[in-house]
């Protein structure tokens, strides 16, 4: 399988390397989907249900940090269904979508429809999925990470945005259902009557509770919430999206999007950027507002890089992951030439497994913490292969829109 990957990626970029040089990408959106469901096809052993990890080990790797060996990061996983529905992959969507199914049936620990931030890869039986962890010889113990086990709001959201796409696609009525409990866990456990909260931190007897609103957390289950309105019609998920919409209105500062409230309530520090809360907004929103038509152009004067964007404000390299959503956020805004600029960029982040790296140089800051219960910066993005960053350069090349569910006109 592996010769046929790389077959497929050299000839992937082979192409696409001719239609740049000939000022046409058409076919850029083929191109992405080959890549992507053969490298997924190659994980999935025939599994009914399976996560996907999320990263392999970098070129100059002989393993992964014993915190990301068996990780199957939820957020990945839902991006991935979306990506390969909209290659028209659905056998594949469907067994990542089965395994997401049940991870929101069953919990080791709690039943009450939440979904924690990582599984353990690999082939999900109809029970409680495992959570990601390792054995650790010099404490002579399994251990696990507090941050996967716990539960971040804006992954419930998007893993219903995965289930709505796989229900938009199949029709079944299972999908439906599960999404429905993700966000009625959202409503019941994280609504703060001006937005959704960030979610739950801790290994599972020690969860706390996250008092923090992310903007990004409130563009996710605005979407799914209006999506579930939209098909059903209880008005439970309409006063949800409106909750979330609230916030965005809250969060818009003059010409660009903070990235929301600190524990206190109090918002965020203008100084503290984001790509993705400057491009998401406008994805999911419908004829959003005509001064957040200011965020794109914010997002090019204070992240952009050489051939795409960083994640935050330092400008320390190319974040492969927000460089993709910005190409379809130009897409979107009706600017196809730049979008397709950044497209084509990233093929020179393409690796032989037909994944795209994380970043371009070795690692990129965010300016964020891993534990989101403190402000240490200490969450980097490094030069491995990564699922994530790969679905989004697909929908981007496939032009659809993850946060509607559709293709753009």
């Amino acid at each position: 399988m592996m010769r046929s990957i790389v077959t497929v990626v050299t000839l992937a970029m082979t192409a696409t390397a001719s239609l740049a040089a000939n000022g046409s990408l058409a076919s850029q959106a083929p191109l992405h989907c080959a890549a992507l469901t053969h490298a997924v096809k190659s994980r999935l052993a025939d599994a009914n249900a399976s996560f996907l990890r999320s990263y392999d080990q970098g070129q100059d790797e002989t393993h992964l940090p014993a915190g990301l060996a068996s990780s199957a990061f939820v957020y990945d996983n839902a991006l991935a269904v979306i990506a390969l529905t909209a290659c028209g992959d659905l056998t594949s969507a469907a067994v990542i979508g089965n395994a997401l199914s049940f991870a929101v049936r069953k919990d080791r620990t709690f039943n009450d429809g939440r979904i924690r931030n990582a599984y353990r890869a690999g082939p999900v039986a109809e029970n409680a999925p495992a959570l990601p962890g390792w054995w650790d010889s010099k404490q002579n113990l399994w251990a696990e990470d507090s941050a996967q086990d716990g539960t971040s709001t804006g992954n419930v959201a998007w893993a219903a945005l995965a289930l709505l796409t796989l229900h938009q696609a199949t029709g079944q009525k299972a999908f439906l259902s599960d999404a429905k409990r993700l966000i009625d866990w959202v409503i019941a456990n994280v609504s703060s009557g001006q937005g959704f909260r960030g979610g739950f931190h801790g290994y599972d007897s020690q969860q706390v509770g996250l008092t923090w609103i992310s903007t990004e957390h409130n563009v996710d289950v605005y979407a799914a919430a209006k999506w579930l309105f939209s098909l059903t019609g209880e008005q439970q998920y309409g006063d949800a999206a409106a909750e979330a919409r609230q916030f965005l209105d809250i969060a818009f500062d003059s010409d660009h999007f903070l990235l929301g409230t600190k524990p206190d309530g109090s918002l965020a520090d203008s100084q503290m950027l984001a790509l993705d809360v400057q491009l998401w907004p406008a994805m999911a929103v419908q004829d959003p507002p005509a001064k957040w038509r200011s965020t794109l152009d914010f997002a090019a004067a204070h992240l952009a890089v050489e051939d795409g964007f960083d994640f935050n404000g330092d400008r320390d390299g190319l974040w492969v992951e927000g460089t993709a959503q910005a190409s379809l956020a130009y897409r979107i805004a009706g600017e196809s030439l730049r979008s397709k600029q950044l497209l084509t960029a990233l093929e020179a982040d393409r690796t032989p497994s037909g994944f795209l790296n994380a970043t371009r140089t070795a690692r990129v800051s965010t300016g964020l913490s891993i534990d989101p219960t403190k402000t240490n910066p200490d969450f980097f993005y490094f030069r491995r292969p990564h699922l994530g960053a790969t679905a989004w350069a697909t929908l981007a090349a496939s032009a659809w829109n993850p946060f509607t569910g559709r293709k753009l006109d």
